[in-house]
């Protein structure tokens, strides 16, 4: 790759795997044979099917083990753009995805002449378990963008002496970094676009005036990607493979497993460039859409890396403007806890239609209701901080976007195309907090890892269920709900979205709405792949 030659675990061997097209209201059998020499799976991403077909090891079942062939077998109840990932270990990092495309029975709501799946992805000599223990060791060991006296200096004049100070001490108090937006970053990863690096130069020919649908997935395992085609507007149709209400947007940011489905018209005879810039700018990976092959578009200027701010962190305003003030998680709970049995976290009633502000659910509770307690408190040894306060952010496009000018795709921009048939009322709420511990790279939900947290979060069959995600770290978490989709509560009334992976920004909540139509044990986790691999994992199980 770029020059260096490194060994990769692939599907069919090709990198991405092959395109599986497949068309809604078929029953399909997938046989699919291990020939490595260790345990592996292949998971069905966003793939309404029974539990037993999902395939993850030790959830729904035991893993393909070398030298056999698993069949799966499950009816396409679905149309969009999916894809399939491995599930075991870090085989996904090594090159074990694919694309899925499943045709429509009725045609799309939206017309176009051509389309090409386009796959986000990276690359790395070093293996999952090898940056894994880099980042124990130390949680900065890719960073290369961190601040140094040059840029403190810089910092001294524009804002003064004292206050520059004040900022660079707070946060060497947190022991965190202004700086950190990716845990492995361009000085380990090449980015790829459909297996190729930038100078691969991936090419879509067109023809002048015609209307290309481009299929982004992003199927890196540690990278955010901010995605734009200069001189082009792109009209966002699919979000996770669900059809909204056409969008026009200019950049839009995709964390992993996340894809959109956008539309382009390009009217010159020109080349392109598909760019995808990483969230922390540390490197980037570029396509290019031409009339002609050979041809290759500008590259346009890279942007400085962002900063986290005391906002990322939820710190409140102390009385001098700033906010400042961290929170060690040992010493004081988030403003927005509610009472709950020591070393319990709460679950609650929702809140009524009434108790609603701007579109978006407020979390009191119903007079009278019995909250059931389960799972861990979120005080615990995985987390390093709390925040002091949360907050919707959904209508921000996200740290290093918010200046950029142009516009940029946020959530709340998303509706379903058509409501769905399921509108009730929650009948309850689970409130879940994101945790971590960024010196001992450890990751978890409530303050417990995977094999810390001795119970399942419980549905009961046909219940539906408000989750509230509650961002208690510095860092964007997209979280993965398997066989079930998450209807994203942004203020769309009926035309909710819905979403099999949500990005949740730094101090953040809110709130998705899930039916309980899948029985059986189901996998739900940071799809950030060391994340998940560290704790960031738990198993929702649907009773009949």
């Amino acid at each position: 790759m770029d020059g260096r030659t490194g060994t990769a675990t692939t599907i069919n061997e090709t990198i991405p795997g092959p395109l599986i097209r497949l068309k809604e209201g078929q029953e399909v059998t997938i046989r699919v044979t291990n020939q490595l020499m260790e345990a592996s799976s292949i998971h069905w991403h966003g793939i309404l099917l029974p539990s037993h077909m999902d395939g993850v090891p030790g959830v729904s079942f035991r893993g393909i083990q070398p030298g056999e062939t698993y069949s799966y077998r499950f009816p396409i109840k679905q149309s969009g753009t999916y894809w399939y990932h491995s599930h075991s270990g870090g085989q996904e990092l090594q090159g074990m995805y694919g694309p899925m495309i499943l045709d429509p029975v009725e045609q799309d709501p939206f017309q176009y002449d051509r389309e090409y799946v386009v796959m986000l992805s990276e690359w790395s000599l070093e293996s999952a378990e090898v940056m894994m223990d880099h980042l124990k060791k130390s949680s900065g060991y890719y960073n290369f963008q961190k601040r140094d006296a040059r840029e403190f200096v810089a910092d001294a004049k524009r804002w003064g002496l004292w206050p520059a100070m004040r900022n660079y001490v707070m946060w060497d108090e947190m022991r965190m970094d202004p700086t950190d937006f990716a845990d492995v970053t361009g000085a380990a990863f090449t980015f790829l676009m459909n297996g190729l690096p930038s100078v691969g130069n991936w090419t879509g020919l067109f023809r002048q005036g015609e209307r290309v649908r481009l299929r982004f997935i992003n199927a890196a395992a540690m990278t955010f990607y901010d995605v734009r085609i200069p001189g082009l507007t792109m009209t966002v149709v699919q979000a996770d493979g669900q059809n909204v209400q056409p969008v026009a947007v200019e950049e839009f940011r995709v964390g992993p497993a996340e894809t959109y489905d956008v539309l382009i018209q390009p009217t010159e005879d020109r080349a392109y460039t598909i760019f995808a810039e990483t969230m922390d700018r540390s490197g980037y990976v570029c396509g290019t859409l031409a009339p002609r092959p050979g041809m290759s578009g500008e590259i346009p200027v890279r942007r400085a890396r962002p900063l986290r701010t005391m906002e990322d962190m939820g710190m409140v305003d102390h009385g001098n403007g700033h906010r400042t003030h961290a929170v060690e998680s040992s010493a004081l709970t988030s403003t927005h806890d509610k009472p709950t049995s020591h070393g319990m976290m709460h679950e609650e009633p929702p809140a009524e239609e009434g108790g609603k502000q701007q579109g978006l659910p407020r979390h009191s509770s119903i007079p009278g209701a019995s909250p059931v307690k389960h799972g861990p408190d979120h005080h615990g040894t995985g987390n390093q901080t709390v925040a002091e306060y949360s907050s919707n952010r959904m209508h921000e496009p996200g740290r290093g976007l918010e200046e950029s000018g142009r516009h940029v795709l946020v959530y709340t921009d998303l509706k379903s195309l058509a409501p769905y048939p399921d509108q009730r009322a929650p009948e309850r709420e689970i409130e879940l907090h994101l945790t971590g511990h960024m010196q001992r790279y450890m990751w978890s939900f409530d303050g417990k890892t995977y094999s810390d947290a001795s119970e399942p979060i419980r549905f009961r069959y046909g219940e539906r269920v408000r989750l509230t995600f509650v961002n208690d770290t510095m860092m964007e978490h997209p979280l993965h709900l398997h066989g079930m989709w998450m209807y994203l509560e942004n203020g769309s009334g009926a035309y909710l979205p819905r979403k099999h992976t949500i990005v949740v920004k730094p101090a953040e909540r809110l709130s998705v709405l899930v039916s309980a139509d899948a029985p059986g044990p189901w996998a739900f986790h940071c799809h950030l792949l060391l994340h998940m691999e560290s704790g960031m994992f738990r198993v929702v199980q649907v009773d009949p």
